[in-house]
């Protein structure tokens, strides 16, 4: 292996989380976040002189609480942190609201503005207004979210990782079990965007797996790697095919989470296209500056799955990882090549920029083929996503009940996952003459014809559904929110709670 190729790849920055039923008033340290709604300040209900100390110095400064915002004042006194820091929660008030999941992303959403906010802080306690256990999973993962920072390859010291945080609420187990699994749920999302914001020089099939393998040492899964040898045996056309202009070859990576008394299966099957570059069919320079997160869709359900195990779910998870190097290579494959398929489907290669859908198409055969009962594909797969669903939205096509629970459980996770049909017509964009399909189909709606070309290699009795993260997966406008500049992590917080609601 090449030098360049040796550097040790080291995890995200991340901040140590706790739970405490802690007075805010008392809790000493560095910096106490508070949250202001409708102009006025929440969450120290015991406390009203420092709160009308607070009130006034917002009204002061002019500080009234819009969604996001933040700004740190000094602590008045009866409190013991050494400021206070407030950030705005908008319209908050969940005694006149009956949609308890946007009020928790207002939530989750403040603590991370909050968290972004505070670099450098040496300790943090975050006093958000919590009525449920829900609420303070939410608080918890958007902190550990917000807090997130991606330094490896940095230098300078410009850019902190914030101290410890201590999420305040109610005394209960409930309560501090609802905060251990929102430490596990933002993990796992910083872990994904660990892999996605890794430069494709350390990111390739064959350290992507060694990564999968070496996280999963702590945890009861089982990570089984197919090699090239092992592919071009098995008849993976399409990950041959995608992967034989790079030197790096493909890597079929499986990893099964499979409790004793699962009662059911569910199988991810993520897009992990380490870098692509076109193949051939080369993109323009500057569409391929952001192209190491074109594994987004791999990572997400690695993490996902990982995430099922930390938290001892009681169903089976499989993530299946195809992963290649999409380059043009000498021994890259050529517009009308035609490929076998691990179905036996034969495919003609017309673009070789669309070749997503020829490795996730293999994986969907493998995973299929075990009968699960959902079977989710997620994947960074058209620029037709954002035309028509923007950077913030993903798309989810397949089984009509499937998409809509899908699109539900993400609202809950805090996601916005927007279902689409896939039109009938669209098939027929992929007629080949050479082949029973061709690889690039119609550019109206593009979204849609890719989702339709993936249903050809799942069964008619399969319960599936496709997410098209394009957007949401790499963030290249400013952070917000809970949300980062670069990798996001989407959807591994849909899958999590796929999970929790399959049993």
């Amino acid at each position: 292996m090449p030098a360049d190729e040796e550097r040790e790849h080291m995890p995200g920055a991340s901040t140590p989380s706790s739970y405490s039923s802690t007075n805010p008033t008392k809790a000493g340290d560095a910096v106490l976040v508070l949250g202001v709604a409708d102009g006025k300040v929440r969450g120290l209900d015991s406390a009203k002189a420092a709160t009308t100390a607070l009130n006034d110095a917002a009204k002061a400064i002019e500080f009234t609480g819009k969604a996001g915002a933040t700004v740190r004042i000094p602590s008045p006194k009866g409190v013991a942190a050494g400021s206070v820091l407030l950030v705005g929660l908008g319209s908050f008030d969940p005694a006149k609201s009956d949609d308890d999941t946007a009020d928790r992303e207002t939530l989750r959403r403040a603590a991370g503005s909050a968290l972004r906010a505070l670099s450098g802080a040496s300790s943090i306690a975050l006093a958000l207004p919590v009525a449920s256990a829900e609420d303070v999973e939410a608080v918890t993962v958007g902190a550990g979210l917000g807090a997130y920072r991606f330094l490896t390859y940095r230098t300078g010291d410009d850019d902190t990782v914030p101290g410890p945080v201590t999420v305040l609420g109610p005394k209960g187990k409930a309560f501090s079990r609802a905060h251990a699994a929102g430490v596990v749920i933002a993990e796992a999302t910083n872990r994904a965007r660990d892999l996605v914001n890794t430069p494709p020089l350390d990111l390739y099939p064959e350290s992507f797996a060694q990564t999968v393998k070496d996280q999963a040492k702590s945890r009861k899964v089982k990570v089984s790697v197919l090699g090239e040898k092992e592919l071009a045996a098995g008849g993976y056309g399409g990950l041959i095919g995608v992967g034989q202009g790079s030197t790096r070859g493909p890597r079929l990576v499986k990893v099964e989470y499979s409790p004793k008394g699962a009662r059911r299966h569910l199988s991810f099957v993520g897009k992990g296209i380490t870098f692509d570059s076109g193949g051939l069919s080369l993109k323009p320079a500057a569409s391929m500056e952001d192209m190491k997160s074109d594994m987004a869709g791999a990572a997400a359900v690695v993490e996902a799955v990982f995430a099922i195990a930390d938290l001892g779910l009681p169903v089976k998870a499989t993530a299946w990882l195809p992963l290649a190097e999409n380059m043009p290579g000498s021994s890259a494959q050529r517009p009308s090549d035609v490929l076998t398929m691990r179905s036996g489907k034969t495919v003609e290669v017309t673009n070789t920029d669309a070749e997503g859908r020829l490795v996730l198409a293999d994986a969907l055969t493998d995973a299929d083929a075990e009968n699960p009962d959902l079977l989710i594909d997620v994947a960074t797969l058209t620029g037709a996503q954002i035309v028509a669903l923007g950077n913030r939205t993903s798309g989810v096509m397949g089984d009509e009940a499937v998409r809509e629970k899908v699109s539900e459980q993400a609202k809950i996770a805090g996601e916005d996952i927007w279902p689409m049909p896939i039109p009938e017509e669209m098939l027929a964009g992929f007629d080949s003459t050479a082949a029973d399909l061709k690889n690039s189909g119609p550019r109206p709606g593009g979204m849609l014809a890719a989702a339709a070309f993936l249903r050809e290699f799942v069964g008619d009795d399969t319960a599936w559904a496709h997410i098209d993260i394009a957007g949401p997966s790499f963030n290249t406008g400013s952070a917000f929110g809970y949300t980062p500049v670069a990798a996001t992590g989407a959807a591994v917080r849909t899958l999590v709670q796929l999970a929790r609601s399959a049993d």
